[in-house]
């Protein structure tokens, strides 16, 4: 008997051990695993409302430094194009592309391509540099945006307010390649053609103080190449973009561009030489040129 009690025990311990398997056995065949996460998804999402507070003028001086010198039709593009940012990264990539491509067969290939861009959008594409620019400190482009949409008045301030001191130090003068007009308090930038715009290059950190001892201030700006901005162009605003700087009106097309914070989803500024956008996604109809 005292033998038969030690296999007894034994033989209890493997009949729980094998309950406790089936037990185990029968939850896993119950069991069902949660879905795997969806996927990351990166769509733009609109912008809330604008900042709770407006940008004071020393902060719009700041904002506004490295392009207030450009010529008012160049200018009044770009500013209306800081407006639509999420738009700004993908055409500077286009541009870049398609850097090769200058006047009518640039304005060919932006048509055949069947961009879906905004007009202001397509106005910049001959100007690679300057997309670049934008989509590369697209904090800046999408402050200035913000400004335009909410204080535009006072970003015309800002950018009058360096121009005369441009002026004031000596700095901005009329060139081959731009009239400077002073009017009162405001100071125009004029292309002397308007069909050949010279971007200029400047350190805003020395045109609008004054010169030091001995600097050279005709030497201050710098232009490259001409683009050349032709009736092929006119469906993007090129007809005459100009900025009224005493109502301090943006015109596209002989229109005042009224795009503000409250109608950014639906206005639609109704252009002279309306860009047709044929009905289908965009596409790539010629060889994109490899450097």
């Amino acid at each position: 008997m005292r033998n038969q009690r030690p296999k007894i025990a034994l033989g209890k311990l493997m009949l729980l051990f094998a309950g406790l398997a089936l037990c185990v056995l029968q939850a896993a065949a119950q069991y069902t695993p949660p879905p795997p996460p969806p996927p990351p998804t990166y769509q733009y999402t609109a912008p809330g409302p604008p900042p709770g507070s407006l940008l004071s003028p020393q902060q719009l001086d700041q904002l506004v430094a490295r392009i207030a010198l450009y010529p008012d039709p160049l200018l009044a593009q770009i500013l209306t194009a800081s407006t639509y940012w999420p738009q700004i990264p993908e055409a500077a990539a286009w541009a870049n592309q398609h850097s090769y491509l200058h006047g009518d067969a640039l304005a060919e290939a932006i048509r055949a391509d069947n961009l879906e861009f905004d007009p202001s959008i397509l106005a910049l594409l001959p100007f690679p540099s300057i997309l670049n620019i934008m989509a590369q400190d697209m904090t800046w482009t999408q402050q200035l945006g913000n400004a335009v949409l909410v204080q535009r008045s006072s970003v015309m301030d800002a950018i009058q307010r360096l121009r005369r001191n441009a002026y004031d130090y000596g700095y901005l003068r009329s060139n081959p390649y731009y009239t400077i007009a002073k009017m009162g308090d405001y100071v125009e930038i004029q292309p002397v053609n308007p069909q050949y715009i010279y971007v200029p290059t400047y350190d805003p950190l020395i045109l609008f103080r004054p010169p030091p001892p001995g600097f050279a201030i005709s030497g201050a700006i710098h232009f490259g190449p001409a683009v050349v901005i032709g009736a092929a162009f006119w469906p993007w605003g090129w007809a005459s973009p100009r900025l009224l700087w005493g109502p301090r009106e943006i015109i596209i097309d002989e229109t005042p561009w009224r795009r503000v914070w409250a109608n950014r989803g639906f206005y639609v500024h109704p252009y002279e030489h309306a860009w047709v956008h044929r009905v289908g996604p965009r596409v790539e109809h010629h060889p994109i040129h490899h450097h």
